[in-house]
C-alpha cells in the first residue's frame, strides 16, 4: 500500500471526506474533475453543516448521492439534502422502512429531480478523471422488507492503485459473502468500518482480507450504543489498521493522486 505522510503533490487528486455527523454516516467525495458524490447524510440537518466545509457557498449541485440502507442515522440527512441541493442521480435500496425518517426521506426522493436508481452490484459510477465508484453488494434484486442493515450497499471507491471500501451497516454475514464475490481485490487502503464499529460487522476474516492501512469508524461522541466495541478496536489492531474515529477528530477527510494517499484531517 502506498501510504505517504505529506500532502504535497501536482497531480490531479480524489478528496474522500468521513462527514463528523454524529451518529451516523455520511460521506463526501470529490473527483479530480470536481464532481462530488455524497453517501448517506446521517440522522439529521447536521450534514449541511458539514458539507458547507467542503464545498463552495454557491455550490448547490451534487451529482450523486447514494443512500445505502433506510435507517434514519443514514437517510434522516439526505431529505435537507434533497431539499437544498439540485441532484443529478439517487441511488437507494428499494427496501421499506416503518419510520418517520423513511417516508419523509421517500417523499423527498420521489419529489426530487434526481434520477432514482435501485442499487445493484457491478454498477460503475463514473466520477471522471479515472476516478469512480463500483458497487459490489447488493447482487440482486431485494425484496422490499428485507432487514434494513441486510441491504446495506458496499460501495468500493477508486482512483488509481489506491481504494476505499465503504460497507454502511452490513452486519458479518454479509462481509463473509461479499468476501466470497470478490476475494482478494476486496484489499483496500481505507475501509469505513460497518455498523459504526459495532461488534455486529467489522469481523476477524474480512479485516484481514481487506488490510487496510486506515479504518475509519463514524460514530457519536459517548453514543448510548457504546460504539465502537472494544472487540472492534482490538481486532483493527491487530491486522495493524490505524483507527480514526469522528467522535474524536471530527471529519476524517483524505486525498489521493492515485498511487498515494495523504490523510489530511
Amino acid at each position: 500500500m502506498a501510504v505517504a505522510q505529506s500532502s504535497a503533490h501536482s497531480a490531479p487528486t480524489l478528496r474522500v471526506a468521513f462527514l463528523d455527523v454524529g451518529q451516523g454516516d455520511a460521506i463526501f467525495i470529490e473527483s479530480p474533475t470536481g464532481s462530488q458524490m455524497l453517501i448517506d447524510g446521517g440522522f439529521d440537518r447536521s450534514v449541511l453543516r458539514r458539507l458547507g466545509e467542503h464545498m463552495t457557498l454557491s455550490d448547490r449541485t451534487i451529482d450523486v448521492v447514494l443512500a445505502t440502507h433506510p435507517d434514519a442515522d443514514h437517510i434522516g440527512g439526505l431529505i435537507s439534502v434533497l431539499e437544498r441541493y439540485d441532484v443529478g442521480h439517487l441511488f437507494h435500496a428499494g427496501v421499506l422502512a416503518d419510520t418517520p425518517a423513511y417516508e419523509a426521506f421517500e417523499s423527498a426522493r420521489t419529489t426530487s429531480e434526481a434520477q432514482s436508481h435501485v442499487t445493484q452490484r457491478d454498477t460503475i459510477i463514473d466520477l471522471g478523471g479515472g476516478a469512480y465508484v463500483r458497487i459490489l453488494f447488493p447482487d440482486r434484486v431485494l425484496s422490499e422488507h428485507t432487514e434494513t442493515n441486510q441491504a446495506s450497499a458496499f460501495a468500493e471507491v477508486v482512483y488509481g492503485d489506491i481504494e476505499f471500501l465503504l460497507t454502511g451497516d452490513a452486519p458479518e454475514s454479509i462481509e463473509r459473502y461479499v468476501l466470497a464475490l470478490e476475494g482478494e481485490s476486496i484489499e483496500s487502503e481505507v475501509l469505513k468500518a460497518g455498523h459504526h464499529g459495532s461488534k455486529t460487522s467489522s469481523g476477524e476474516a474480512f479485516v484481514a482480507a481487506v488490510h487496510p492501512a486506515y479504518a475509519v469508524i463514524s460514530a457519536g461522541k459517548d453514543n448510548r450504543y457504546g460504539h465502537p466495541h472494544k472487540e472492534v478496536l482490538e481486532t483493527f489492531t491487530a491486522h495493524d489498521a490505524a483507527v480514526l474515529g469522528t467522535y474524536e477528530r471530527g471529519d476524517v477527510l483524505f486525498e489521493t493522486d492515485g498511487s498515494s494517499i495523504w490523510l489530511i484531517k
